[in-house]
Formats: structure tokens, C-alpha cells, sequence
């Protein structure tokens, strides 16, 4: 079977679907009051908040796409084939895309700050401006999140036959030191449906 037939990779590519929410959300919060700070100290907390912490994990201990929402699979039931996947994860190429990532994320951001005077909320008083901004800042990580797990898997899915056979599966005991783990782990993520295309 193919690699590409993992699950688990497409559904943290459908992630994205959800960064446009993040975003609108983050706009949100940068409406919210009038600015009390400079504006190069308001974007910058925004972005403290929504960039570093998700680039920290990507750049030093990527997600672990074999999680969803509280459970993760355990190490030892995965596959040969889910170990090559985590080590095209786990690359300096990966890296090098996570801070591209953070870069444009950033742009992003200055953006929607820019165009958030539009959208402000003239029915919010001027104090809720901190409350607005960490609105905007967990918004917004959430949409780096929603972001770069997706960017780490079209990773994986573009690449090809060849250098995937060749890649060397992930060492099981490197794997929860390498990977953020997050969840309760179990034994099974996606109920195998076996013979469900039996003879009719």
C-alpha cells in the first residue's frame, strides 16, 4: 500500500481549512479597543505569542502527526512504512520550511493589523485592547499550528516512490524524545475496517 494512503496525513493536511477561522479570529482581536502600545510592540506580542511557540516545537521537536485531537498512537504499533514517515518529518528540509512558514505567517500578520481599523469594534472601551490582543495572539498561533503540521505532511505526500523506499524508518526509542507527543497514547488511532470489500 501506499504512503500516501496514511489517514493521518490527510486528515492534518484538512487542517488548513481551519487557518482561514484563525485568522478571522486574530483580525478580531486586533479590532478590539484602540491601540494603547506602539505598533511595533503590539505586532510583536501578537506575533511573540502566535509564532515562536509553534516554530520552537516544529524546529525542535516536531508535532507527532500520528495524534489527533487528546489520543496518540503508542511507538511500538507503528509501522514500518508510519516510521519512514516520521523521519521525512523530522528534516533539516522541514525546518528550513517551518521558518520560511514563520516568515510569511508574520507578513500575514502586519497585514491583518493593518487592515484591522476597518474592522474595529468601536463598542469596546480602550482597556479591552489587552484582551484583544491575546485573543489575537492565541488566534493566531492556533492558525500557525494549523498551518505548519500541514506544510510538514505536503512534505511527505510530495515525495517520491523512489526516495521513500529509500528513506530509513525513524528509530522507535528516539521517537518520544525527537517528537511532541501530545494526547493519551493508545494502541489504535483509525479502526481498521478489514475485508469491507469482500465479494458481493
Amino acid at each position: 500500500m501506499s504512503f500516501r494512503s496514511e489517514p493521518m496525513l490527510w486528515i492534518h493536511l484538512s487542517g488548513l481549512a481551519v487557518v482561514p477561522i484563525c485568522l478571522e479570529l486574530c483580525l478580531l482581536g486586533l479590532a478590539l479597543g484602540d491601540p494603547i502600545f506602539p505598533v511595533w510592540l503590539e505586532v510583536s506580542l501578537v506575533a511573540a505569542i502566535g509564532v515562536v511557540p509553534v516554530l520552537w516545537m516544529q524546529l525542535q521537536r516536531p508535532f507527532y502527526i500520528f495524534a489527533i485531537l487528546a489520543i496518540a498512537l503508542k511507538q511500538e504499533k507503528l509501522t514500518t512504512q508510519q516510521c519512514q514517515i516520521l523521519s521525512l518529518i523530522n528534516t533539516r528540509v522541514n525546518k528550513i520550511l517551518a521558518l520560511v512558514a514563520a516568515v510569511l505567517l508574520v507578513t500575514v500578520l502586519w497585514q491583518l493589523y493593518q487592515i484591522a481599523p476597518v474592522a474595529a469594534l468601536d463598542l469596546f472601551p480602550s482597556k479591552w485592547r489587552v484582551l484583544g490582543l491575546l485573543l489575537a495572539g492565541c488566534s493566531f498561533a492556533l492558525g500557525n499550528l494549523f498551518f505548519q503540521i500541514p506544510l510538514s505532511v505536503v512534505r511527505v505526500l510530495v515525495t517520491s516512490d523512489a526516495e521513500f523506499a529509500a528513506t530509513k524508518p525513524y528509530s522507535q526509542e528516539k521517537i518520544a524524545p525527537d517528537f511532541t507527543i501530545l494526547g493519551l497514547q493508545v494502541n489504535q488511532l483509525i479502526p481498521k475496517f478489514a475485508n469491507t470489500h469482500t465479494e458481493n
